[in-house]
């Protein structure tokens, strides 16, 4: 798979525009109270995801990516996204989900699922609203990367944000961080805030 293709249609749009300037992200936490809520298409498949549906019933890790247009990935989260879907079954069987979360439309998702082979859901959000709300902040024409993992409760227990030192969560990371709590009877606070 090409990180890069020579097509630059459908690159500059409103939502490049819109997220050409720099946001840095905040370090906002939400460890007291639930993350906040959303509902995003999945587009892997085929269905809508209420974050709501998840509380009380299982941990969720959203793993916000950069993805330009389904022609142009950033160098940076191509190799994480491939990485997490060979690892989703990892994840599942501990009882997590994964959402990966892409600001590429509906049309553009399709097109990513089919080419990378997704089974890892990939939710659409092409106005951002949610990476917003999470706060992963913006830079050169897309959101920035972050990985959240929540517990049955939609309570923050570990947050990874982009730096250039460590612009992904390892999967690794993510299941060093969620393993802990996850099969004991007491969710502990086990990540710091990156």
């Amino acid at each position: 798979m090409q990180l890069y293709s020579k097509d630059f249609r459908g690159l500059l749009n409103r939502r490049f525009l819109h997220n050409f300037l720099p946001i840095p992200a905040t370090n906002q936490s939400y460890y007291d109270v639930a993350t906040p809520d959303f509902e995003l298409p999945d587009i892997t498949n085929g269905r809508r995801v209420h974050l709501r549906d998840y509380r009380g019933q299982q941990p969720v890790i959203l793993a916000f990516t950069r993805i330009f247009t389904e022609k142009q990935y950033c160098p940076l989260c191509l190799p994480h996204i491939v990485a997490l879907n060979k690892n989703y079954h990892r994840f599942t069987e501990l009882g997590v989900e994964v959402f990966m979360i892409t600001s590429t439309d509906e049309r553009q998702s399709q097109i990513v699922v089919r080419d990378l082979g997704l089974k890892l859901p990939l939710l659409s959000n092409p106005d951002c609203d949610v990476f917003r709300r999470y706060g992963v902040g913006q830079a050169l024409g897309a959101p920035l990367p972050a990985q959240f993992i929540l517990d049955a409760e939609g309570k923050l227990r570990y947050k990874h944000l982009f730096s250039f030192l460590e612009s992904n969560a390892s999967v690794e990371t993510l299941l060093e961080q969620v393993h802990p709590w996850v099969l004991s009877a007491e969710p502990v606070v086990v990540g710091a805030v990156s």
